[in-house]
């Protein structure tokens, strides 16, 4: 590959690009005597995006790769892939019958960088991933990227596992998903227990068993790790269940029939039952899959819908003929799009990280099909096709996929318009201008000063932001242990400290976001709100009283913030929920009607705070009580780990050891030794 941007171009590249006698002039490149278009701006901007775009078009090669475009301020506004990037690039300097999506976004573009790849298969691949790292303004983006679940059954010891599994596939073993929830799989896997007695521990806790655990006694485990049952017996079960989660699971269900057949006919009923209880789990999985299928053995539905300018793309999973659920997107697109453009950019983003199957299904035709198809067939083992139908059993799954789609859309269109409601009720209540479309609140969690904690959490037009929590661990040693106020003012301080050097403002803007109520992105003219979600709060929210505030103000002093609207909620003497008192700088403390919908949303926004916060102390104290000294000794891995603990039998062993015992232990060189016993007796 090779990069080309605004640095990397020669002195004699800024020509006009528009000489009547190149005889490489791309066709339809506008001519000094180009009509002019009306847009819903100033034409002088479009014109000079435009002129920028001409001098990167003339020295372009005509071969695939990707281009980005960039404003002023280096901020990527598009990511797009093309066959011929001179031909597809000089597009965009015709100067007319552009939409006014794509005159906004020459308008605003001051710089672009290229890079060349050697097939249009290998652009499609790479756009998806730019755009997923990069998140342009004008590119259609996911706004859920969570990875899905699967089952794992390993194959890399002696008795293999069941357990869930996220992320990369390094482990050795069978994967079966994807899952379209968690809760899918702890289903699918409670059910596979019962069924198959399979081990869900892990590798150290099972090689450290020296009598059968919990699950064994609950029949829900058949006891691998202290012999209770015979390998090759608990192999076959393992081979049992990877033929169920591989599809074939009425033979496996006709197996077992026999099988408690055989233990009646024989007189053993207990047997019997056992069989009895594993089909019954069996039959719970299949039972409650909703929509199953007779002719689909694999494949991925998606159906798309659009109300209001907004879309929602449901996504339904269908493996071994078998649904394993389904998952609501809402896609970030520019109105103007079409739901073609929308569906085909999401796909490929989609399986950027994921691989895909067989066969995808979808409601709408999706913009270069063969292409999209070829670039997810190059990264697994099996060709991938990509079909709409128009008939048959998967049009019926295309046809339910979408009225799921709507019923979702719907529902986000009427919870969105409750939000908005909502959000100019606060705004009016806390005597802002506008309703604030980011709202951040604050909450610490310690007990007696013990891993004290800071949450905040993100509230905006479309509810709860979860991927803009932030937690914030105390770090100052200045502080006296249980401290409240100085928890704020550290926690503030890092939060603002960093907002002002990630996305800084002026002077001016901070004072124009104050005058007009609300949050403005850097460089954004008065009056003009920024399509993205905003970096800085328009409304920032402390679960205390006047105490918590004046720590607030004086943290955002310490750090040159100003502007950002402070509130902090008390609960009052009783603490009940409902007699709030709200504490604004420059007005007297007041409280709002008992039954006030406003009131419950404060209500709704704290409780979050306080549940993230508490939940976020109870999983630091947890990683403190387990912590093993072990682990903050260097070149100390998990096998010489396992290895002392199974030489000496407990950490207060291994500390009271002498050097020679330490070298002495199986797996642990003299060097290894010697950095554990000057850790445990540094002192001496």
């Amino acid at each position: 590959m090779s990069r080309r941007a605004l640095s990397d171009l020669p002195p004699d590249t800024f020509d006009d690009g528009r000489d009547a006698e190149r005889d490489d002039a791309e066709p339809g490149l506008p001519a000094d005597e180009a009509p002019e278009i009306d847009f819903d701006f100033e034409p002088g901007d479009v014109r000079a995006g435009t002129e920028v775009i001409r001098r990167f078009w003339s020295t372009l090669p005509s071969s695939p790769g990707v281009y980005r475009m960039f404003d002023h301020r280096g901020d990527v506004l598009y990511v797009g892939k093309a066959k011929n990037l001179k031909a597809r690039v000089g597009s965009y300097a015709r100067g007319q019958a552009h939409s006014n999506r794509i005159a906004r976004m020459i308008s605003q573009t001051a710089a672009m960088e290229f890079v060349t790849t050697a097939t249009e298969t290998e652009a499609l691949l790479l756009e998806a991933n730019l755009i997923k790292q990069l998140k342009p303004r004008f590119n259609v983006l996911m706004r859920d990227d969570k990875s899905f679940p699967y089952i794992l059954v390993t194959d890399d010891g002696p008795a293999p596992q069941i357990v869930k599994h996220r992320g990369a596939r390094r482990r050795k073993g069978n994967y079966y998903g994807p899952f379209a929830s968690v809760w899918a799989v702890n289903r699918t896997v409670n059910a596979l227990q019962r069924a198959f007695l399979l081990r869900t521990c892990t590798d150290s806790y099972y090689e450290n068993r020296t009598r059968p655990c919990l699950l064994y006694q609950i029949k829900r485990c058949s006891g691998p790790c202290t012999g209770e049952i015979a390998e090759a017996d608990y192999a076959a079960m393992a081979d049992a269940a990877r033929a169920f989660l591989a599809g074939k699971s009425n033979a496996v269900k006709d197996r077992m029939r026999m099988e408690m057949q055989a233990a009646s006919e024989a007189m053993e009923f207990e047997r019997a039952a056992r069989y009895r209880d594993r089909i019954a789990a069996l039959s719970a999985i299949q039972g409650v899959q909703g929509v199953n299928t007779q002719g689909v053995e694999e494949a991925d539905v998606f159906a798309l819908d659009e109300q209001a300018g907004q879309f929602c793309i449901e996504v339904f999973f269908f493996r071994n003929f078998q649904n394993w659920g389904n998952r609501a997107y809402f896609p970030k697109a520019d109105r103007s799009m079409t739901p073609d453009e929308v569906l085909g950019s999401f796909i490929g983003q989609f399986y950027d990280d994921k691989p895909a199957p067989r066969t995808i299904l979808t409601s709408h035709p999706v913009e270069d099909a063969e292409l999209v198809a070829a670039a997810l067939s190059s990264r697994v083992d099996h060709r991938v096709e990509i079909h709409r139908p128009s008939r048959g059993e998967r049009r019926n799954l295309v046809d339910y996929a979408q009225r799921n789609a709507k019923e979702a859309l719907a529902r986000r269109l009427a919870d969105t318009a409750s939000q908005g409601k909502l959000l100019n009720a606060l705004g009016q209540a806390f005597g802002l201008d506008r309703a604030p479309r980011r709202i951040e609140v604050y909450d610490n969690s310690h007990i007696s000063g013990t891993n004290a904690v800071g949450g905040m959490i993100v509230a905006g037009p479309t509810g709860f932001m979860k991927a803009h929590y932030r937690t914030f661990n105390i770090k100052s040693e200045e502080l006296t242990p249980g401290d409240d106020y100085g928890m704020m003012r550290e926690v503030l301080q890092r939060r603002f400290k960093r907002l002002v050097k990630e996305a800084p403002r002026t002077e001016k803007e901070a004072e124009a976001t104050a005058a007009e109520g609300g949050t403005r992105e850097p460089g954004s003219a008065p009056g003009e709100e920024s399509e993205a979600f905003p970096a800085w709060p328009d409304l920032v929210l402390i679960d205390g009283g006047k105490g918590q505030l004046d720590a607030a103000r004086v943290a955002l002093d310490a750090v040159g913030v100003s502007g950002v609207p402070l509130v902090g909620v008390a609960k009052g003497r009783d603490r009940d929920a409902g007699r709030e008192t709200f504490f604004v700088p420059g007005r007297p403390a007041f409280k709002l009607p008992p039954r006030d919908p406003t009131l419950y949303f404060v209500q709704r926004l704290r409780d979050e705070a306080h549940r993230f916060a508490i939940g976020s102390h109870r999983a630091k104290r947890k990683r403190e009580m387990v912590k093993n000294p072990l682990d903050e000794i260097a070149g100390i891995g998990p096998s010489r780990k396992r290895a002392l603990l199974h030489h000496f039998g407990t950490v207060k062993a291994i500390e009271r050891a002498a050097f020679e015992d330490l070298a002495r232990t199986p797996g642990v060189n003299a060097a290894t030794a010697r950095a554990v016993y000057d850790f445990f007796h540094a002192g001496a």
